[in-house]
Order: structure tokens, then sequence, then C-alpha cells
């Protein structure tokens, strides 16, 4: 699929209806993701950050480039469409995020989400006026692009403890959606009655919800509120660190090995990427000028 049938496939899902987008956190998982067939795809920053045995504390830990590069990684290495959680935006100021954004385009994504956590304990949030420049220079950025992008704008009002957050979630996102956000996000609540309200409170608008951990709510009760997009965040990468974890601990403190009991057999998953290589060797380029995508 052209990276533009990827952006227009995008767009269009967020029309109606709803989807799960999984979060992968390396070039395996995310063709395995796609193998099952879910129809796009969004980075983590958390998934990522641990695969590098860092902490996900923010932009000053995981470098613009850094981040840059495992996004890229991401796009290049499946044919659907891939959502960047692209933190706060790499900068200070709007110009600096209406910069990093315009990279970020470049790695051939077809969404990205900006934040307004500060990663400042004493002041976890940007002042909503310095947020909502900060979304407006994003969107600007994305049209001066001239690539069909689109912008999800997060409130992390839950995240930080803010007093009263889903008030002041509500307020937020409205505020967003005005400066030009496509997706409004909110991380965090889990009542079925708080999520249905930040639905209606940001409609026409798709709302993102964050899922990670079992809620009691399965996705079809989840669209019955009106969420068009659901995602992961880092849950599916804590997942496989879990098992890593048990596994590990059990072969260290007891000398067992139960934890490699069950496992899913090493030929299924080579047998996996194998299918994969091919496929994609069939379908590079001859000329080394040329490229994939």
């Amino acid at each position: 699929m052209s990276l533009t049938a990827r952006r227009k496939a995008f767009r269009t899902l967020h029309e109606q209806g709803c989807f799960v987008i999984p979060n992968p956190w390396d070039v395996g998982s995310a063709r395995y993701l796609q193998h099952l067939g879910f129809p796009a795809l969004a980075t983590t920053s958390a998934g990522f950050a641990f695969s590098q045995g860092l902490p996900d504390s923010g932009d000053a830990v995981i470098t613009r480039d850094r981040s840059l590069a495992y996004i890229a990684s991401i796009t290049a290495a499946v044919d659907l469409p891939v959502s960047a959680d692209f933190m706060s935006g790499y900068g200070l100021e709007p110009e600096d995020v209406a910069d990093s954004v315009t990279r970020c385009i470049a790695t051939g994504v077809a969404g990205l989400s900006i934040e307004d956590a500060t990663d400042d304990p004493v002041s976890p949030l940007y002042d909503l006026r310095i947020a909502v420049e900060r979304v407006r220079a994003a969107r600007q950025a994305i049209d001066r692009s001239g690539e069909d992008v689109l912008l999800t704008a997060r409130a992390e009002c839950y995240h930080v403890g803010y007093p009263e957050p889903f008030r002041e979630t509500v307020r937020r996102l409205q505020a967003y959606a005005e400066a030009g956000a496509d997706v409004l996000f909110a991380p965090g609540p889990q009542d079925p009655a708080e999520i249905k309200a930040l639905v209606d409170a940001v409609a026409p608008k798709p709302l993102n919800l964050l899922v990670v951990r079992d809620i009691g709510l399965s996705v079809d009760a989840i669209a019955a509120l009106g969420v068009r997009r659901i995602s992961v965040g880092g849950a599916l990468a804590l997942a496989a660190w879990t098992g890593f974890i048990r596994a590990a601990q059990w072969l260290k403190s007891d000398g067992s090995f139960v934890g490699l009991a069950s496992l899913v057999p090493y030929a299924q998953i080579n047998g996996l990427f194998n299918t994969d290589l091919q496929a994609h060797t069939s379908t590079r380029p001859t000329s080394p000028s040329m490229t994939t995508r």
C-alpha cells in the first residue's frame, strides 16, 4: 500500500465505527500485529524506552532523533498506517514543536499525537494557552507539508493527577479541537459514564481511549459508548516483559524451567518471519537508488 493510500485509509478508519490500534515496540512486534490483521498501528514511547533499557521519562531520555529513528523503522516495516506517539512534540516553543512535527511527517506516518505534559512535577501540564499554541503549531506544520496526516491532541490530566481531571480534560480537549486537532485523546478514564461523557464533549470529532489493563469492557462495549479508536500504549510490551521476567526469575531463584512451558513454537514464529522476509524481498526494487515505499 502506498503512503498516500495508507494515510487515506487511516483517515477513513476514524469516520465511523470503532477500531483497535495496537502499539508495537519494535519491527518484529509490528510485523506480527500486521499479520494478525489489525488495520493500523501506533508506536509506544514506553515500549520503545523499555526495549532500550531506559525509563519512559519524557523527551529528555529518548531524544527526538532516537524517537524518529524508531518511528521510521515501524513505518518502513509494515504496509499499514502508523500513528506516532510523539510525546510533547520535542520542543518547548511552538515553533520547535512545528519543526519536530515536520520531521515526524517525513518518517512516513499517517498520524501523530502531541501531549500537554511538561515532565515537570511542579507544573506537570502546560498552561492551556501555551498548550493550545503548541497544538496549533503542529496543525500548521501538517498543513504546510501538504500531507494528509491526522493530528491527535492528548490531555494528560488523569495521568499527572490533576485536580478534577474530568472537567479540565473536557476544557482542554475542546480547546485542542478548535485549534485543529483531528482526534482527541485523554489517557486515564475507565468508567463507562465518564468515557461516554468525553465522547459527547468532543463530538463530532473522534475520541481515542487508552486501555492498558482489563477494565471489564470489551471492544464492542467500548464501541457502544461512541469511542472511535482504542490504543493499548505500552501494555503489549509489558505483557512480553511479564513473561520474560517471570521465566528469568524462576530460572535464577528456583533453577526451574517452568517459565519456558507452553511457549509459542520456534518454528511458528520463525516460519512467519521467513514468509514475511520472502514477501518483502520479492517486492524489493532492483535499483539501489530506489526505495521500497
